[in-house]
């Protein structure tokens, strides 16, 4: 075959076989690419959210020793910590969240009020209740739980709640309950799940009849949260009923009790 044929053929095949590159379907193969990486990415970011406490108290528990030491409780609270600061730097870096969005919008000279509001019903409603329920029925009390904080220092246990209560306020329910609702557009299911979290998380510290009491009062508070949108007034809440359960209540049965 002569040269020049080849040459003749070489070109053609190369024109047939030749097509344009779709540009189009690149852009959407690659905007789909990253539409799936920030959807993981959101879904890991409040799988951290909540996992990331109960995690840290099974580990916790593995780790440490009887009596509880200072130093082992104290790098769960540090871990702790940098769950919230995680998740939060990321909501509002990677996400696009402002505090407004996750609670801290209706803050307002009622939020005092809607405090002692709710502390007034967890700890003379709620919490009578909870513990008449658990004796009548037999189950695993408070008291276990209790009494592995009390060996800790007073001031160390008043720290851990000054820094635990708001960190499960902001991520069961400030940014929980917000992602949730944006990645499946129902309050509803965002609410179960931030509560279902919630008391799971309470399980290794107090056992599973008095978590139990932890997923209904996470659900009350829930239904607040939904109402007012203010995230402090439950944080200020918080922290006074823990402070009052954990701390005031079993120093005033001792004093009692001698």
């Amino acid at each position: 075959m002569p040269i020049a044929a080849i040459g003749v053929g070489y070109v053609s095949s190369l024109s047939v076989c030749t097509t344009p590159l779709d540009w189009s379907s690149a852009c959407r193969g690659l905007g789909a690419l990253l539409a799936i990486r920030s959807h993981l990415s959101a879904w890991a970011n409040v799988t951290l959210a909540l996992a990331g406490p109960a995690l840290v108290a099974v580990l916790g528990a593995q780790l440490a020793s009887y009596p509880l030491t200072l130093a082992a409780h104290a790098i769960g609270l540090l871990a702790i910590v940098l769950i919230t600061l995680a998740v939060y730097a990321w909501a509002s870096l990677g996400e696009g969240y402002s505090l407004r969005r996750l609670g801290f919008g209706q803050c307002s000279r009622a939020t005092p009020l809607l405090a002692i509001a709710l502390t007034g019903f967890f700890v003379l409603v709620f919490g009578p209740m909870a513990y008449w329920v658990l004796a009548r029925f037999g189950s695993q009390s408070f008291s276990a739980g209790i009494e592995a904080v009390s060996q800790l220092p007073t001031a160390y246990v008043v720290l851990t709640i000054m820094i635990v209560a708001p960190a499960e306020e902001l991520l069961y329910r400030g940014y929980a309950i917000a992602r949730l609702f944006d990645l499946t557009g129902s309050h509803l299911l965002a609410s179960i799940v931030s509560v279902v979290a919630f008391g799971l998380a309470h399980v290794q510290v107090w056992g599973w009849e008095p978590a139990a009491t932890t997923i209904v009062s996470a659900a009350i508070v829930t239904v607040v949260y939904l109402w007012r949108q203010d995230i402090l007034a439950l944080i200020l809440a918080h922290i006074a009923t823990d402070l009052y359960g954990i701390v005031l209540a079993p120093h005033l049965a001792l004093v009692a009790s001698n």
